[in-house]
């Protein structure tokens, strides 16, 4: 509820920073409504002197005098059914619903409802009268879309016993479904959605170690560099070496439940292709469109700057809550540069002392409080579930130096890192297999054995060993070139070839290759090894490598990712009979 303040008049206006003189009744991080168009903006800073306000939209228009408006609440969002498939700014004002009102151009200061009030949802209560509740725990379950089922949460704070429910049927959600008698004798009257501020993390029962893998179909990540469920990545990279469309892969095919994708402060047309491509998309989980298990904040380049600073909290709420309802979430953060860039223009607006190439003193801490969000948690109602980040970071002129790319590489334990030099010869995805790390393998371990193969982390150890000497050997060919290097190193460089090219190169518009199993990941890097190890005998009994390369097996071995099946493993025995036949033939040849 909107209080009307005495004497909180703007003195002072610097793009989105509003300055109020002279004390206030307002508080740190309260919601308020600024001028008379009631902007929404949040405080930031208060002393005797002045309070200071970001707006989150555009404050053209807006005079000194002109009143501030508080609301004794933080900035927060509303959580319930309706969130998925659907589209959102920064302060989570739905894009559809604002469009129907004010057309293509978002109008100041409109006021719209974050879940849609009208709509009637089937609920089907899953508490009874004198059941014990407490905080967190699912009180009913409605079918939202047709890959997630909604559940209902209890409030974190709403503790005791259920007093009255709902009978199943359908209900909007301002509607009372459970009321709750607390231990004090009061009612609590709870409904299908509830609000919760943007910069405070949802409480949880406890935190897990991540020894499960977010599988995402991509070949370099699932294989080389896997990320944990739960657990953080840094997408960085310059302009134009496939961030987004790296990232849009992995929201398509990662085997997470929920997908958030935060749109934030890249380009509209950016944007566009998202919303195009994620309605035609079919989900292979659920064989419906892939917008039924997405939740979209959209906050592009020309949208109020201060919003950018708060999408990301946003998209982070969202995302909690699904976790606290027992599903694996995934953001996708793109991108966290320009979210740093807004704090630096705010910073500026503020007067604050910069730091380094201008940005505040304090990026490290947000960047780090970002992170940290993600995890693997057990809930209050004692389901699992976790929020998994994967954030792009897009440092000018691709310099990983710079304070954002190396603030994030302290706090995130999977580092990504594309190069562009690869994105020019059009190899996909454009990860440098030499500056790019995952620490995750370790703990991952385990689970690859039980359920890829015993030998996956050697074969896994033995490939990146290859591909690291074929590094080592290019530095020697590129100053005397490759004809004086022996046979067994031009195999090293012939059989790292083919792992390039042949499995981590991968064709995201092809139908086959564009997402692969780690069943068939496994088979690509046994296949590969063997013809290695098949050749490498071959070198040893005097075979010359200008011998072996007139064979078509290198080129054959390099192709099978687009022939053979994704489902049918079997297709592979073929390929180990001709690497036998091969080899066969060149000992039979050279006696």
């Amino acid at each position: 509820m909107t209080r009307m303040a005495n004497e909180n008049l703007i003195y002072s206006i610097s793009g989105p920073i509003v300055k109020i003189a002279g004390p206030t009744d307002l508080s740190m991080q309260e919601m308020v409504h600024v001028g008379e168009d009631k902007l929404v903006g949040e405080v930031i800073s208060i002393n005797e002197k002045e309070t200071t306000i970001q707006v989150y939209e555009e404050t053209a228009g807006i005079r000194p005098g002109e009143r501030v408006y508080g609301t004794t609440m933080p900035i927060k969002v509303q959580l319930g059914p309706g969130l998925i498939n659907n589209i959102y700014d920064g302060i989570e004002r739905p894009l559809v619903e604002i469009e129907k009102q004010s057309g293509y151009m978002i109008k100041r200061g409109v006021q719209v409802d974050s879940l849609d009030k009208s709509t009637l949802w089937h609920v089907k209560p899953v508490v009874e009268v004198g059941d014990q509740v407490s905080g967190g725990e699912i009180i009913a379950e409605i079918p939202e879309s047709n890959a997630v089922t909604h559940k209902v949460l209890l409030p974190p704070t709403t503790v005791g016993e259920v007093v009255e429910v709902v009978a199943e049927g359908d209900y909007t959600i301002e509607d009372i479904l459970v009321k709750v008698r607390r231990f004090n004798g009061d009612i609590d009257e709870i409904k299908a959605y509830q609000e919760w501020p943007i910069r405070q993390a949802r409480p949880v029962a406890s935190r897990f170690e991540s020894t499960t893998p977010l599988v995402t179909g991509q070949r370099i990540i699932d294989s080389v560099f896997p990320i944990a469920k739960g657990g953080t990545a840094a997408i960085p990279g310059g302009f134009g070496t496939g961030k987004t469309t790296m990232q849009h892969q992995i929201a398509k095919y990662a085997d997470a439940d929920v997908i958030v994708y935060i749109g934030c402060g890249e380009r509209g047309n950016e944007m566009t292709e998202v919303l195009e491509d994620f309605s035609k998309l079919i989900d292979p989980r659920s064989n419906a469109p892939l917008m039924e298990r997405t939740v979209l904040i959209a906050n592009t380049s020309n949208m109020p700057v201060a919003a950018r600073e708060a999408s990301i909290y946003t998209g982070l709420t969202i995302a909690e809550y699904y976790r606290d309802m027992g599903y694996d979430v995934a953001i996708m953060a793109d991108s966290t540069s320009r979210w740093a860039e807004a704090l630096r223009e705010l910073s500026g607006r503020l007067e604050e002392m910069p730091a380094e190439e201008g940005f505040p003193a304090y990026l490290a801490s947000r960047i780090a409080t970002f992170y940290e969000r993600a995890g693997y948690m057990r809930n209050l109602n004692q389901s699992e579930g976790s929020v998994s980040i994967i954030g792009a970071v897009s440092p000018q002129g691709g310099d990983f130096s710079e304070p954002v790319t190396q603030n994030t590489k302290r706090f995130v334990r999977c580092f990504w890192g594309l190069d562009s030099e690869l994105a020019h010869k059009r190899h996909y995805p454009a990860i440098n297999w030499m500056n790019s790390y995952s620490q995750y393998v370790d703990d991952l371990g385990a689970w690859y054995t039980a359920n890829v193969s015993e030998k996956f982390l050697a074969n896994r150890a033995e490939m990146m060993a290859l591909l690291h000497e074929e590094d080592q050997l290019m530095e020697v060919v590129k100053l005397i070139g490759s004809d004086v290097l022996p046979d067994h190193q031009k195999l090293v460089l012939q059989t790292a070839r083919v792992f390039r090219e042949g499995f981590l190169q991968q064709n995201t518009f092809h139908k086959v290759d564009s997402a692969v199993p780690m069943a068939k990941q496994e088979k690509m890097i046994e296949v590969i090894l063997y013809l290695h190890h098949r050749a490498k005998s071959l070198v040893q009994w005097g075979m010359p490598m200008s011998y072996l390369n007139k064979s078509n097996i290198f080129t054959d071995v390099i192709n099978m990712k687009y022939t053979t099946s994704n489902d049918n493993l079997t297709d592979f025995d073929h390929y180990f009979e001709d690497i036998d036949t091969f080899y066969e033939n060149a000992m039979q040849e050279n006696g």
